[in-house]
């Protein structure tokens, strides 16, 4: 019979090792050893504690918020960089740092307090139609991104990678001002149908290339941009053709939608928000019901993730190719629609649908492909777009920078992995996080 050890006190067990000792909390290597205890409960930390572990922990939100951060910053040195005279202090910067400092500050926060002036609010305005001209501004421009980011994220939650936003808003606002101004309606009955109208010319839209994949596997990345040149020439074609074309101008311009069309102002007729942005609300909300509550959209996230798989469980890709897209179209043509119905135009021209639909894949980007994350992001593009018309007209600011801002957004956004690098982000931070949560809680 073996004797009992004699540091663990059971029988054929090797001598406890310093870490197991230091485990129990015991450091006396020849005293017995009990049952292991647990350890102390650490200090509770602090909220401000809680909130830079929060802060640093490498998540999606952060690293969006550090994307914009740099983005400012880059765009801060392209102010300084495009300005002469403030240029012009850094060929004696030696001599006098200072100059050339506040030089730059100067330029740098004067552009971006006009930038917000003109996109959020402006503490010099008096009354209220210019206290709330540039939350006006922001919501218009909103508006038809919220569509169109909505149209790109739908896509490409399906495993379709939606290039067409472009043609399917032109496609919507044609013929949502054909319904607009050809059709003699009451008030209400008139804007459902240009509404209506505007939404089945982009489903008509998407169903051609979603039926091309589903049929015959053709990309619908090379479709989709097709489509686009297809309908910018219909544009340019149909604007000219009798009964649309403006009888009172020579050039190409079409007839002005009707009142009775046209989507009520929220705020007065000063001032330029249109009930659009309601309806991108509403469709924000029924878009993230349909993925994450409705048997659709499971079938869709599915067929995104693994089309293979989901046939094998018995889902229709083919089916569900076309249904995603016929909603990006529609999602894209209701876009469309507001820029004719809303109150940034009312009439058809070569140029009315401005570059909405290619802002939408990076305001679908800039969400994550989320629906209320594609809202915001659309809400930070239409504040970028507002507020860079008073920074130009104020600051002398190029409004291309406010493009710049936009793409640097983007890229940042696109390469999380250099944000991190950038800022020293460590997922160990997050592990500390919870280890310390752990002991506090």
């Amino acid at each position: 019979m073996s004797n009992p050890n004699p540091v663990s006190g059971s029988p054929d067990k090797e001598p406890a090792t310093e870490a197991e000792l230091a485990g129990t909390g015991r450091a006396d290597r020849g005293a017995t050893m009990t049952s292991p205890k647990q350890p102390a409960p650490g200090p509770r930390p602090t909220l401000g504690r809680l909130f830079l572990d929060n802060l640093w922990a490498a998540n999606t939100v952060t690293v969006t918020v550090l994307a914009l951060v740099l983005a400012m910053l880059v765009g801060a040195v392209l102010i300084i960089v495009s300005d002469p005279d403030v240029l012009a202090t850094y060929g004696y910067i030696t001599a006098r740092p200072t100059d050339a400092l506040n030089a730059s500050w100067t330029v740098v926060s004067e552009a971006y307090a006009n930038l917000f002036k003109g996109a959020v609010f402006d503490p010099e305005a008096s009354g209220f139609t210019a206290a709330m001209s540039p939350i006006s501004e922001t919501l218009t421009y909103t508006a038809p991104l919220v569509f169109t980011g909505l149209s790109v994220a739908l896509a490409f939650r399906g495993g379709l990678f939606n290039i067409g936003a472009q043609g399917q808003a032109t496609m919507g606002v044609i013929l949502a001002a054909v319904a607009g101004f050809a059709l003699p309606l009451p008030p209400v009955v008139h804007l459902v149908v240009a509404l209506i109208a505007g939404a089945a010319g982009g489903a008509v839209w998407g169903f051609i290339p979603g039926i091309l994949k589903a049929r015959t596997g053709a990309h619908e990345v090379i479709n989709t941009i097709m489509l686009n040149y297809v309908a910018v020439y219909f544009l340019s074609w149909i604007i000219v053709q009798n009964g649309v074309q403006n009888p009172d101008r020579a050039d190409a311009i079409s007839r002005p939608v009707d009142s009775s069309a046209a989507l009520p102002r929220l705020l007065g007729d000063n001032l330029r928000v249109h009930a659009g942005i309601l309806l991108a609300v509403l469709a924000t909300w029924a878009i993230a019901w349909l993925l994450n509550r409705s048997t659709l959209g499971f079938e869709l996230r599915a067929v995104g993730a693994n089309p293979d798989a989901a046939r094998t469980a018995g889902i229709s890709v083919t089916k569900t190719y076309v249904l995603v897209m016929v909603i990006a179209g529609m999602l894209a043509g209701l876009g469309g629609s507001q820029m004719v119905l809303g109150s940034t135009a009312n009439a058809l021209t070569p140029l009315v649908i401005a570059q909405i639909g290619f802002d939408g894949i990076l305001v679908a980007l800039l969400g994550r492909v989320k629906p209320w994350g594609v809202l915001l992001a659309a809400l930070l593009f239409g504040a970028l777009q507002a507020g860079g018309n008073r920074m130009q007209s104020y600051s002398g600011i190029s409004l291309e920078l406010v493009t710049v801002l936009q793409a640097l957004i983007v890229i940042f956004i696109a390469a999380p992995a250099l944000v991190k690098a950038i800022f020293q982000l460590r997922a160990a931070r997050a592990a500390r996080l919870q280890t310390s949560l752990a002991k506090g809680w």
